[in-house]
């Protein structure tokens, strides 16, 4: 029997030499230059990088800005199509892959599902943009939606098969002895105890799709521009103030966002623990 005084043999990771120099270094070249941003969309001078006085002089600037207006309201659309869209399609898929019981090409399908995740996006975008061509669809928000949607399906997938996998099948089984049929079973049983992995996997996939550049600099037409993709076209005559803003804005968002995420994670996994 091994002594209580025994040292584990895996040391620390802070104990080793340097390393929370590195680490500290590596948070810093990421966050600040965020930080900066976000200190500088105060600013009341109308120089990005010239700091004047304290001022939300360029957020109410952002009010009177149609165009900003107009891209902010593309994003929120193609986000609120494609996410829900991307989410019920990975929990078809989770379900089919967990609970679905052994089928041929199982680990075939499951990296086909998570292959977006590993290809570069500009691959998925220059391919997505060639489809597109190649069968004449061009219907202005639309295109982005289905590009949308596909791309954030493993997104929304990760989550949701992650909790359904944690969730005791028992339950269901116990359910079915109870004369409930299968979509009773599913409806009163598992989708319950699922809806916070299937909130996560939404969350995520609204994010993605919301924040996303590459994808949507492809495949959008004309009047179809998004908010990441209208914040690039400023940025090339020169970062202003009002960059600052509304990339703060669109920065707060995502925080929102994931926050929530991250909470409907922990309530699940909280929830597993007492289970």
């Amino acid at each position: 029997m091994a002594s209580p005084h025994r040292k584990s043999k895996f040391r620390p990771i802070w104990d080793f030499p340097g390393f929370g120099g590195l680490s500290v270094g590596f948070f810093a070249f990421l966050y600040v230059p965020i930080l900066v941003l976000v200190a500088y969309s105060f600013n009341g001078s109308k120089f990005a990088m010239v700091w004047s006085e304290f001022s939300w002089r360029w957020y109410l600037k952002l009010l009177e800005n149609d165009d900003i207006h107009s891209a902010a309201i593309n994003s929120l659309i193609v986000a609120f199509f494609a996410a829900p869209a991307a989410t019920i399609m990975a929990t078809l898929a989770a379900l089919v892959m967990v609970r679905g019981g052994p089928f041929r090409s199982r680990a075939f399908t499951a990296g086909l599902i998570t292959l977006p995740l590993m290809v570069p996006e500009i691959v998925t975008a220059v391919a997505t943009l060639i489809f597109f061509a190649l069968l004449n669809i061009n219907l202005g928000l639309i295109n982005i939606i289905l590009a949308h949607t596909v791309f954030c399906i493993p997104f929304a997938y990760m989550p949701i098969r992650a909790a359904l996998e944690a969730m005791d099948p028992g339950l269901e089984v116990a359910a079915q002895d109870l004369y409930a049929d299968r979509w009773d079973a599913f409806r009163y049983v598992t989708l319950p105890l699922l809806t916070p992995g299937i909130m996560s996997g939404f969350m995520l996939a609204f994010v993605i799709s919301i924040d996303d550049f590459i994808i949507t600099l492809m495949v959008a037409g004309a009047g179809s521009t998004t908010l990441p993709v209208y914040i690039y076209s400023m940025i090339r005559t020169g970062v202003t103030p009002e960059v600052n803003a509304v990339s703060t804005l669109l920065l707060a968002v995502s925080v929102i966002l994931v926050s929530v995420y991250w909470l409907l994670s922990s309530a699940n996994r909280k929830g597993e623990a007492i289970g």
